[in-house]
């Protein structure tokens, strides 16, 4: 879930080959100025609602995809490394971060969109092997027909509950295990808990991080719980979200990593801090204080995370 104008609607994702010659995907086409074929949106309905890919009109080969008019991913076909959106970037830097440069990693994905940060990662770290697990299989359809993957990129997309799909992964598999999951603009309960990190530990490499989008807003009661729970999982933790965010002052997305072993915080940090929108990360004392004895997440007592107010896919 991301939040609109940031950047607004008109932005988009994805990798075809009929696009990157100058075509539309499978959906409706003008003329442009000088002949150029004008792109439009095309839509279809998916199991999590109506989803819509939306041109981007300030680049000629990026795509929004919304579901239910709430921007989920951005995509340039042309440039796979191009995040728009400021949770991606945050992802992007993650997996930057995971291993030094171009070397292969072992990915998985829960919750797919457009494919956004496996196409990411088949970019900048070539013969990566990624696994994606997405509930919505209309969703899935609707982007392998209008944006498909790139035949060259060793992505496997598996149809399952994120949580069922993660339980299939033998111990150990993943270099990174990356969450990013919402129904109905919400995070599923089940996917919220102290049970749910034990089983990304569990499947993740000694040295392995995980990282999840999570969603919030004042009085951030749902944030601190996440980070409390991590915080019985794994060891070592960081947050980055906008400061706006941080002070309680609006709804917005963090980006939560974790892991066993110590974190790169100062490059995150510095990476964050130099992104066309900054954020801020905390680490350490400062994020054990944020939490405020929240209590740890299990499954008996879960809930979503909170239903993001409607301002929050208005343009600005």
């Amino acid at each position: 879930m991301a939040r609109r104008g940031t950047p607004g609607r008109g932005k988009g994702k994805g990798a075809d080959r009929a696009a990157a010659k100058g075509a539309a995907p499978q959906g409706r086409q003008g003329s442009g100025r000088g002949g150029r074929a004008e792109r439009e949106a095309v839509s279809r309905p998916v199991g999590g609602g109506v989803a819509e890919l939306v041109p981007d009109r300030e680049r000629p080969h990026g795509w929004t995809l919304l579901i239910d008019d709430a921007p989920q991913s951005h995509v340039d076909l042309d440039d796979p490394t191009h995040l728009a959106f400021a949770y991606q970037r945050r992802l992007g830097h993650i997996i930057d971060l995971a291993a030094p440069p171009l070397q292969p990693l072992h990915v998985l994905h829960l919750g797919g969109g457009a494919f956004t940060l496996a196409r990411y990662t088949a970019a900048t770290r070539p013969r990566s092997t990624q696994q994606i697990v997405e509930l919505d299989a209309p969703l899935v359809q609707f982007v392998r027909d209008h944006l498909p993957l790139d035949p060259q990129a060793r992505v496997r997309v598996r149809t399952a509950d994120a949580r069922e799909g993660l339980g299939r992964f033998p111990d150990g598999w993943a270099d990174l295990v990356i969450a990013d999951v919402f129904g109905g603009a919400r995070t599923p309960a089940h996917l919220t808990s102290v049970e749910f990190l034990g089983e990304v530990r569990r499947v993740l490499k000694p040295g392995g991080r995980y990282a999840a989008n999570l969603a919030d807003g004042p009085p951030l009661a749902h944030l601190r719980g996440q980070v409390a729970t991590a915080a019985a999982v794994f060891p070592e933790l960081a947050l980055a979200a906008d400061p706006v965010v941080w002070r309680g002052r609006r709804f917005g997305n963090a980006v939560l990593l974790a892991s066993a072993l110590p974190l790169p915080v100062a490059e995150f940090t510095r990476r964050v801090a130099g992104d066309p929108h900054p954020g801020r990360v905390e680490h350490g004392r400062a994020l054990t204080d944020f939490t405020g004895g929240a209590a740890v997440v299990t499954d008996a007592a879960a809930k979503p995370s909170p239903a993001p107010p409607p301002s929050v896919f208005e343009n600005p």
